[in-house]
């Protein structure tokens, strides 16, 4: 019987793989009205990518993140971005076992529309 184990195998994670997990863990947060737009490129030379609020550094199988937040009133920002460093950093590294850096938070704007 083969042992699978011993394989010498690679994965490799796509890094809109890292951009949805990102978003969509930022967006779950309670107080997170949406993402601020950010340019929409792919550097694959230095493994940077943006899309969508969310700006994604891969060096050495480790991620950076940096995340462009619109925050709805009447939520503390610095309470909301903890748990959206804390929601993203346990997401990427639960979900495609990456080392974490960082999680920087750029609050673009408060949402005065939504009404929670």
């Amino acid at each position: 019987m083969t042992d699978y184990s011993k394989l010498n195998s690679k994965t490799t994670i796509d890094p809109e793989v890292l951009l949805t997990i990102s978003r969509l863990s930022a967006l779950s947060v309670e107080g997170v009205s949406h993402m601020a737009s950010g340019p929409h490129t792919f550097d694959s030379v230095i493994h940077r990518s943006y899309s969508n609020g969310v700006k994604i550094l891969v060096e050495n199988n480790t991620v950076y993140v940096d995340l462009y937040l619109v925050i709805k009133q009447d939520f503390n920002l610095l309470e909301t971005s903890n748990k959206v460093q804390a929601k993203v950093s346990r997401a990427v590294i639960e979900m495609v076992g990456m080392d974490v850096g960082r999680v920087n938070i750029h609050i673009e704007d408060i949402d005065y529309t939504s009404s929670d």
